[in-house]
């Protein structure tokens, strides 16, 4: 899940989430949960993967998975991407639909898991997932979905804390068997598709937040050929 935060002029006209929420209401509850038990979960800044990879790339259409509290989406759509920014808990997106207005931009939330959204296929130039939370599934759902989404001679962009996809299951509840790992994603590469990054490297750590103690990214970008 991403970050939170960035401040400038209101815009009374930007979209405010909808409860219209699709996907499971228990994965809702469990995240909606976790963001009310603090004020602000991640650090507030875009994460520096993100940042780094996106250099570069002329500004599209971009979907942004798991936006959490919003700092990717709003960082995102101040560099003149036009963003939909997906994200389970309707806690986290009220608290991004708040920044983004501070912001002064227009971001299309939608409250939805990802292999039930029903996004446009083929439709995005960057479709970007920082540490996403995607339940695995036999059948590789929330995998497809990710690639599903990305129009031909756009870019896919997956990041992940390094280590995690080994961890085995603990008191917490966390089993990393549950999860969808950039090696899975990668498994689905067919001739469509051309890897661009796929390396481990050390993490620009934020400052404070959830997660901050986490020091490697595996980074994962491909760009879909056709």
């Amino acid at each position: 899940m991403t970050d939170n935060i960035a401040v400038g002029p209101p815009a009374p006209d930007a979209p405010l989430p909808t409860d219209g929420y699709v996907g499971d209401p228990a994965v809702r509850a469990e995240w909606d949960n976790r963001y009310a038990d603090r004020q602000q979960l991640w650090s507030g800044r875009p994460n520096g993967a993100l940042v780094a990879e996106v250099a570069g790339l002329p500004a599209g259409r971009v979907l942004d998975v798991g936006c959490g509290e919003g700092a990717d989406a709003v960082w995102l759509a101040r560099a003149g991407w036009e963003v939909t920014a997906l994200e389970v808990s309707g806690v986290a997106l009220e608290r991004a639909a708040g920044h983004a207005r501070d912001a002064g931009v227009t971001v299309r939330w939608v409250h939805a898991a990802l292999t039930e959204a029903a996004l446009p296929p083929a439709s995005f130039d960057l479709v970007s997932a920082q540490y996403p939370a995607l339940l695995r599934t036999p059948d590789a759902a929330a995998e497809r979905a990710l690639l599903a989404a990305v129009a031909p001679g756009g870019v896919l962009l997956l990041v992940h804390h390094a280590g995690m996809d080994t961890h085995q299951a603990h008191d917490s509840g966390f089993d990393a068997a549950d999860y969808v790992w950039p090696s899975m994603v990668a498994a689905l590469f067919d001739d469509d598709w051309e890897v661009e990054v796929d390396e481990q490297r050390p993490r620009p750590a934020p400052d404070g937040g959830a997660g901050a103690h986490h020091t490697d990214d595996l980074v994962l970008r491909a760009r879909r050929l056709r």
